[in-house]
């Protein structure tokens, strides 16, 4: 097949982030903090105090007027730990602080205790030069009240929840989660925990794909396993159009005599693009059946993995409100040679190893293992060679994940 049949990798991003944008979600539901992690916040979430709400010591140490000394040893007039609420400084006077605490009316300045000697009658010596908000946090230094703190389209991680939780939030409100059908296809597949028959292998691209989506904020509705049978194909694909915001399948899109799914996306449905510039993964097919989108991604462990990572991801987060889906990636080193030119887009699966990237021996698009030896994928460009020590784009897993 000539090169000019196959889509390129950036056309096929482009042609699903268009489908994302008529398909995005409008529903949205408040989660408890607990319940939120990954899930996509549907409004901005916006300030309603201002943090830190009130000046506070970054040290422990003592606080004082510094327009109000002059040098001499001042007296302790109180002591503040954090929870307190202080009464006003004392004028002439220092008080007892300690980090996190609030800083006294009256008082401009806090000298860590390291600074300071405490004499015999209690009174405390100043011994380096001071100035006015020394070691003090100002209220509002984080944020303001009425500031947006993320905006809608933001995923909760750990990070953004103990935002919400600082300026005092229990719920946040968030995109509902999508529904994605998720079909397996293959006379030859079987459940794990049932006898396996001959020239049969367990299923393992659901339970991949299953735990994917639910790290992407999905909720997965299980299609099971269907025969390589076009009629019981198309009532099932009937069935689940019902039921998901996409139906995402597994197997059966190349070009084979027992290749159904595509045979009844093309016959029944509409398909929008088929066979990518890609390796692995080039079957990708991505379509309508009915109102529904339906991605099909290659049955190969490794190219459904490729395919669900670099297009399938971004269309989940883009129908979600996210904007950046672009996965993170970096140059590094390689310590392999690379040179035999291709006509798609290779992704390999390396490892950083002193910061260059050493490859799985088996690239087997067949061969799952080394998706869990690796730390990510290594792209190479069509149509180039290289050599040890030449740059390449890597694509680490934690992030596709």
């Amino acid at each position: 097949m000539s090169r000019s049949l196959l889509m390129s990798v950036e056309e096929a991003i482009a042609a699903l982030l268009a489908m994302a944008q008529v398909q995005r979600l409008q529903d949205s539901e408040p989660v408890v903090l607990g319940e939120a992690r990954q899930r996509v916040l549907a409004n901005d979430l916006i300030a309603t105090l201002d943090l830190p709400p009130w000046p506070n010591s970054a040290m422990d140490g003592y606080a004082l007027n510094v327009g109000d000394w002059t040098g001499e040893p001042l007296a302790v007039s109180q002591q503040i730990f954090a929870g307190v609420a202080p009464e006003a400084l004392l004028p002439g006077t220092c008080a007892r602080i300690f980090t996190g605490a609030p800083v006294p009316a009256g008082a401009n300045c806090v000298e860590m205790q390291e600074n300071v000697q405490v004499l015999e009658d209690g009174r405390v010596r100043f011994t380096q030069p001071l100035s006015v908000s020394q070691n003090i946090r100002p209220q509002g230094q984080e944020n303001q009240a009425g500031q947006v703190l993320l905006a809608a389209g933001k995923r909760l991680g750990p990070f953004e929840l103990a935002i919400a939780a600082a300026q005092g939030c229990t719920h946040v409100p968030v995109v509902r989660r999508p529904r994605v059908a998720l079909l397996s296809t293959g006379d030859e597949l079987a459940e794990p925990g049932t006898p396996l028959k001959p020239g049969c292998i367990y299923n393992s691209n659901r339970t991949l794909l299953s735990h994917w989506l639910s790290a992407l904020g999905c909720e997965v509705i299980d299609g099971g396993i269907l025969p390589d049978q076009p009629q019981r194909t198309r009532l099932k694909l009937e069935q689940l159009q019902h039921a998901a915001d996409l139906i995402l399948t597994t197997g059966g899109v190349s070009a084979g005599d027992a290749d159904c799914l595509g045979q009844v996306l093309r016959e029944c449905g509409k398909p929008l693009f088929w066979k990518l510039a890609i390796k692995p993964g080039k079957p990708l097919t991505v379509g309508y059946f009915g109102n529904v989108p339906m991605i099909g991604l290659p049955g190969n462990p490794t190219s459904a993995l490729v395919t669900f990572g670099l297009l399938a991801r971004a269309y989940l987060l883009r129908i979600q409100g996210v904007e950046d889906v672009t996965p993170l990636s970096f140059m590094v080193n390689i310590s392999f040679d690379w040179p035999k030119a291709g006509n798609r887009r290779e992704y390999l699966r390396a490892r950083l190893e002193e910061g260059k990237a050493v490859l799985y021996p088996n690239q087997s698009s067949g061969v799952l293992l080394g998706a869990s030896w690796a730390d990510g994928l290594v792209e190479i460009p069509e149509g180039h060679t290289l050599q040890a020590g030449d740059t390449a784009r890597f694509i680490p897993f934690c992030d596709l994940f």
